[in-house]
């Protein structure tokens, strides 16, 4: 494990936890700089701790595979001196700083014939993983991240941070080219924008509204789209998945007359007393389980396996650049509004 602050523990924990559980896999060494924390970690792991990757590397502790939980600015840094060392690696996300260290890190996973995945766990969210059942031609997202401020992950703005969870899942779910992108940022409490909104036209027709914010008095993680006679809201946190059926031979009698209320209707149908004739509700079956530890056991498949991972650096880079076009567009649209 290479990095331990907030999401490194998690990590931590998830790797011993599978390894109590009988589970073939066992953590070998930390790398942690900071002295007090490698102390106390040491005391609860019991394994040794370098201050280094390079230290790890020399020693006799070398391992089969890594987890990277340091600071974006690092993570090219390590994880190519991982993946030189004939190491397979699960990068969090976001992937790197730039497109072309992105770049780098996948031709030299391909030259050592190397596993390289990059931590968007919200694809191994049961939630998200149920969707793929019913998914077949989203025309419209409307997503919401939004967060209590914490004084963590502040190296990166909200975009790479928060928002570059749900880029990951729309571009997985659309599969479709980017046409264009208007975006809108402020910085509030930190020196990086910290809420930001963007609007994606896909080439396929598709539209996409993200919301991210971490300075929100509240916790909220839900994607929602609309494709043809069906509407789906997808709770990440709950792991909820709900969904409203109006079959095609139905819809024509559905549709209101021209002067009626559409709103009304709208709200009608989404949460009426009870339901709307011609309109099925329900929710799908989930078997809820931790994404973290979700990632991190196929990660280990793939490296036993030699396979894929599910998510590979080319779908982390994806992420990456369109987080990056956003940033971009922020900063443009600031400089038009006349902010320093």
């Amino acid at each position: 494990m290479v990095g331990s602050g907030v999401f490194g523990r998690n990590h931590l924990r998830i790797w011993r936890t599978l390894e109590n559980a009988g589970a073939p896999v066992r953590l070998v060494a930390i790398v942690e700089p900071d002295s007090s924390v490698a102390a106390h970690l040491a005391a609860e792991y019991r394994v040794p701790i370098y201050t280094s990757t390079s230290d790890l590397l020399s020693s006799t502790d070398r391992p089969d595979a890594a987890s990277v939980a340091v600071p974006t600015s690092q993570h090219s840094a390590v994880a190519s001196e991982l993946l030189s060392a004939d190491i397979d690696v699960l990068v969090e996300k976001p992937f790197t700083e730039t497109l072309q260290q992105a770049d780098e890190l996948i031709a030299l996973a391909r030259r050592h014939h190397r596993i390289l995945q990059v931590g968007h766990l919200e694809r191994f969210n049961p939630a998200v993983r149920a969707v793929r059942s019913i998914l077949h031609q989203p025309l419209f997202f409307e997503v919401h991240r939004l967060s209590i401020f914490t004084p963590r992950a502040l190296d990166v703005d909200v975009v790479l941070d928060l928002m570059i969870h749900d880029l990951d899942i729309v571009l997985n779910w659309t599969q479709s080219p980017i046409r264009e992108l208007h975006a809108v940022g402020l910085e509030i409490v930190s020196s990086k924008v910290d809420i930001a909104n963007v609007r994606i036209e896909f080439e396929s027709g598709c539209v996409a509204n993200l919301t991210a914010s971490r300075v929100s008095t509240e916790r909220v993680r839900k994607i929602r789209f609309f494709q043809p006679h069906q509407y789906v809201s997808v709770d990440y946190a709950r792991q909820d998945v709900l969904c409203i059926d109006v079959p095609a031979q139905q819809a024509p009698e559905l549709r209101p007359p021209v002067a009626q209320d559409l709103s009304a209707i709208a709200f009608q149908a989404i949460e009426p007393p009870h339901p709307t004739p011609g309109f099925a509700m329900r929710k799908l079956e989930i078997s809820s389980g931790e994404p973290l530890r979700l990632e991190l056991e196929s990660f280990l498949r793939s490296v036993r396996e030699r396979t894929d991972p599910e998510v590979t650096g080319k779908d982390g880079r994806a992420a990456l650049a369109v987080a990056l076009d956003i940033s971009a567009a922020i900063r443009a649209h600031q400089s038009r509004a006349g902010l320093s």
